[in-house]
C-alpha cells in the first residue's frame, strides 16, 4: 500500500529532523551500514548455547550444568550489551 501524500511529508519530515539532531546516525542509517559487530554475534550465540545448556541443567536436575547454563547466558548478554552502550542524556 503506498504513502499518501500527508505520509510521505511526515516521513521527510521526521527525516529532516534525523539528520538535524543526529547526523551521523542519520548518515549510517541512509547508507544501510548499521551492522552487528562479530562480538554482538558471538554474544546471542552464546546466549542461545547458554539457554540449552540451562534447560539441560534443569531437565537432568544437575545443579552444575545449570549454573554453567546461567553464566554462559550471562557472558552472552555481557557481549551483546557491550557492543553497543547505552548513551543517556
Amino acid at each position: 500500500m503506498p504513502l499518501s501524500d500527508r505520509e510521505r511529508k511526515q516521513l521527510e519530515e521526521l527525516e529532516a529532523d534525523l539528520a538535524a539532531d543526529d547526523p551521523q546516525l542519520a548518515q549510517r542509517l541512509s547508507s544501510g551500514s548499521v551492522r552487528l559487530r562479530a562480538k554482538a554475534y558471538l554474544g546471542l550465540v552464546l546466549c542461545l548455547i547458554g539457554l540449552i545448556v540451562l534447560i539441560t541443567g534443569v531437565s537432568t536436575q544437575l545443579v552444575v550444568v545449570g549454573v554453567g547454563g546461567f553464566l554462559l547466558m550471562g557472558a552472552g548478554t555481557y557481549l551483546t550489551l557491550g557492543t553497543h552502550p547505552l548513551r543517556l542524556r
